[in-house]
């Protein structure tokens, strides 16, 4: 018997390495395994060569300069790094860190650590779909130092005004950092014109290796200073010592190339997919769109079906891939932190459900996964129904 088919649906979780990512990292695995920190011999020319080339594919993505570029190892130590790194460089006489109720779990956490050690810390309100409201950032203290906010939400894929808050910090002289690891590779991104003087993002998003990220740091005026989380032999400028993971910055320079090359194509693609599913989803009863209301990051789609729970649905819902719950929190049952922030009531937020669609995904799955998801619904409420009306 066949096995049954799988689609998959979770790209905001994870990306499938491209074939031609994987075909650059392959030589720094084998002939060119050098260290790029070691400067007097070939070996080491070339993994260092490596770096360059992928530093400057990185900066290129988000328009910035390739010194500007920090390689780590992936989106969440670029937000520690960022946050915290700033925060301990500055004291905590040195000013408020102020970011919003729906970010990624690494920033906010990073955010409540500060706050323990004594740092003053304050949450931006926000609308019914996500959204920063503006005029929070004119309450927030004098002495704000940084700022921290998303640009497309890991749940609802919706976007922030980031170009409006990059503008105000400005005025302000408040610095800015952007989680812009769901957006990378799917919208332009060009860190002037969105004010940002830290930016983060990571490989395995955008079709390249795990465990490899990298953060924007600005050095052209206003330079950003900040603290290494990390001490060793002062690589990356210093800001995050340790030998360098040269297979997976090479990856990540070509998953940095390709997104470049194919944003167009694949965001076209992408967004056409995301709106059949979400015209056949919105065909069913009770199914309802979260952050539908406002402009998104091209991939990622968030319902939920009235009265059934997520999980309820994912154990009906087969061969389609998908997430559920707290969708970037380990394992997590409780209801999402961004939906109930936006005002969703926690049962509600307890039945999202994530589509996220990629570079690979077809027609074929779009109209399968919908017809998945219809099939889990009426079986769950028919067997809902049955258990009412037995005696």
């Amino acid at each position: 018997m066949d096995s049954p088919r799988r689609i998959y649906m979770d790209y905001a979780a994870t990306t499938p390495v491209d074939p031609r990512v994987l075909e650059a990292m392959m030589p720094y695995f084998k002939e060119r395994f050098g260290n790029a920190s070691s400067r007097h011999h070939a070996w080491g020319w070339e993994a260092e060569e490596a770096t360059v080339m992928a530093r400057e594919e990185v900066a290129q993505l988000i328009g910035a300069v390739a010194r500007e570029i920090i390689f780590t190892s992936g989106a969440t130590e670029s937000n520690n790094l960022a946050l915290r790194g700033v925060a301990e460089f500055h004291g905590i006489d040195g000013g408020a860190i102020v970011s919003s109720p729906v970010e990624h779990s690494s920033v906010l956490n990073a955010v409540r650590a500060l706050a323990e050690r004594d740092h003053t810390i304050h949450f931006l309100p926000i609308d019914s779909e996500g959204r920063v409201l503006l005029q929070g950032i004119d309450e927030i203290p004098n002495s704000t130092l940084l700022i921290s906010v998303m640009l497309a939400n890991h749940e609802t894929g919706v976007l922030q005004p980031v170009e409006e808050i990059g503008r105000m910090c400005k005025e302000r002289g408040i610095l800015f950092h952007i989680d812009a690891t769901q957006a990378v590779g799917k919208i332009p991104i060009a860190v002037d014109r969105l004010g940002a003087d830290l930016l983060s993002l990571s490989g395995h998003k955008i079709y390249g290796p795990k465990g490899v990220g990298a953060l924007y740091i600005r050095s052209r005026k206003p330079r950003v200073r900040l603290r290494a989380l990390i001490e060793g032999g002062g690589q990356e400028r210093g800001f995050r010592s340790g030998t360098l993971n040269v297979p997976g910055i090479a990856g990540l320079g070509a998953a940095c190339r390709l997104a470049r090359e194919q944003l167009e194509m694949d965001r076209e693609q992408i967004t056409r997919q995301r709106d059949e599913l979400q015209r056949r989803l919105m065909s069913i009863s009770g199914v309802h769109v979260h952050g539908g209301n406002a402009e998104r990051v091209c991939h990622i789609l968030n319902i939920s079906a009235k009265d059934l729970t997520g999980e309820g649905l994912l154990t009906r819902l087969k061969g389609v891939a998908v997430s559920t719950g707290s969708a970037c929190a380990s394992g997590s049952l409780e209801p999402s932190h961004v939906l109930t922030a936006m005002g969703v009531a926690p049962q509600r937020a307890r039945n999202a459900i994530r589509f996220s669609l990629g570079r690979m995904t077809t027609d074929e799955e779009v109209v399968a996964s919908a017809y998945e998801m219809e099939r889990a619904i009426v079986e769950a409420r028919s067997a809902v129904s049955r258990k009412f009306a037995d005696p």
